[in-house]
This record gives structure tokens, sequence and C-alpha cells, in this order.
């Protein structure tokens, strides 16, 4: 049985209630109860977060330990334990990917776990992200190149900041930036210095304080208007100048080994 599933019945059985007491408390039907407590569905984020509201377990909890007459809560203090995403869902309860336009960039900051802002976010679906929460940030600038200014990155929320990978990209929701699309020049670890590199090497690397973090998700696909353009014939000129640098790099090798 999911920790989830045994985490409902429990908790339910705990406050004393049938599945149809609980279902009317809650507001939802009796035969979702059976559902989720026999494994044959689970509750979605938005009704999960109201679960744990109701029975006064943190949400983090409810999901990843099983909780029994054993069980105590963690000591609440670390804010990293608890990020609460707001979502929306379509007419048959799957996940939306909000877009966040450059426009809203600024208010994304303030309203990023406000349910009624998120709600108001243009918002589409695409069969092949079944799997995950994601989000659309539309970026701007040129220190991604050749990904140009305007070009929309589907990004997977990353719940625990300790998988973020060096070296991949990421849509970093930032208190001091707001949206910045980077690579990831380290590991995240609380208390650390978080390194963000762009692949336009004008730009330096920068780091920012692990504490000015709000969001990370993974770069998953991109949508642009810019269409690639095909690889140009070799000229003359052009094979002329690449066979003068393999001259010079084999000059260069044959007087290393003569020193």
């Amino acid at each position: 049985m999911s920790k989830i599933s045994s985490n409902i019945k429990f908790l339910r059985k705990k406050k004393g209630l049938t599945q149809q007491q609980f279902a009317d408390q809650v507001g939802i039907k009796r035969s979702l109860v059976g559902a989720y407590e026999e494994e044959r569905a689970e509750p979605k984020y938005e009704l999960l977060k109201q679960l744990a509201i109701f029975f006064d377990v943190s949400i983090d909890d409810f999901i990843n330990e099983t909780i029994d007459e054993k069980w105590a809560p963690k000591p609440k203090g670390n804010p990293a334990n608890l990020r609460v995403l707001s979502i929306s869902v379509d007419k048959d309860d799957n996940e939306n990917i909000e877009l966040v336009p450059m426009k809203a960039s600024a208010g994304y900051l303030n309203g990023y776990a406000d349910p009624e802002f998120v709600a108001q976010l243009p918002k589409f679906y695409l069969p092949m992200f079944k799997q995950g929460t994601y989000r659309a940030f539309e970026i701007k600038g040129d220190s991604m190149l050749p990904l140009q200014s305007g070009t929309i990155i589907i990004g997977e929320y990353q719940e625990n900041w300790a998988d973020v990978k060096v070296g991949e990209t990421y849509v970093f929701i930032t208190k001091s930036d707001g949206v910045v699309y980077k690579r990831a020049g380290n590991k995240y670890k609380e208390g650390r210095k978080i390194k963000l590199i762009s692949d336009n090497t004008v730009y330096d690397p920068y780091e920012i304080d692990a504490e000015d973090l709000l969001e990370v998700w993974k770069a998953k696909a991109y949508i642009s208007t810019h269409l690639p353009q095909p690889t140009p014939e070799p000229t003359m000129e052009s094979l002329t100048s690449m066979m003068a640098q393999m001259q010079r790099s084999i000059a260069n090798l044959n007087n290393k080994d003569v020193n």
C-alpha cells in the first residue's frame, strides 16, 4: 500500500470517521475515498494540500512518511522541507502548463504561491508531459544564445533542489533577479551560494545566495519562432583558414615536443 493511501486510511480512522463521513467533511465522493485507500487512484496536489490541513500534518509528511501509532511529526523550522506549489487543472483534472510571459515575470515573484494569480496565467496542455508538474517561462535577453529572447522554456518542477545537476539548464526563480534561465554551476546546498552560468560566454558566471532562491524548474523543452538555419556550405576561403589553423596547431605541438 502506498504511503498516501495508508495515511488517509489511518488518519481517517484515528478521527473516528466512516468513509462517508470523511467524504462529506472534505467535500468529495465516498467512492473516491475508497479508491484512494485501496490504491486505485491518488488525489491531485490541490486535494493533498486540503487533506494535509484537515489532518493537521505537513504535506511533506503526508506524502513521504508512514503515519501510524509510532509516527511523530518532524520538527518545524526548515523552510526547505515544505514548498507549496499552486497549480491549475483542466476539465478532465489534468494539470495545466501555465505560461509566465515576460510581462508577468515581475508579478510572478509575488504571486507564484497564490492560486488566484496562477489561475489567471495563460495555460495549455501537452500530452507528452503527463508525469510531473510543468510550467512555461518566456525568457528575455541574449545570455543563453543560441536560444533567442522570447523563447519559451518548459520546465519541470523541482521539489528537491538537491536533485539539481551541475551543467544542466534550469529556470531559477530568484528574489533579486526574477526569472532567469541558466546552467547550474554547482550542487545546491542549504546556506551555500549557487553558481549560475550563461551559455553566451560574453556573460560571466555569477553566484546567488541559497536564501534568494524561490523555485527551480528543470528545462525539458522549448518553443521558439526562430527556426534553425541550414549549415552553410564550406567555401574555399573557410577551408583555407581551417587548414592554416591545423598547420599552426601541429607546429605548436612539434615545438613543445622539441622543448
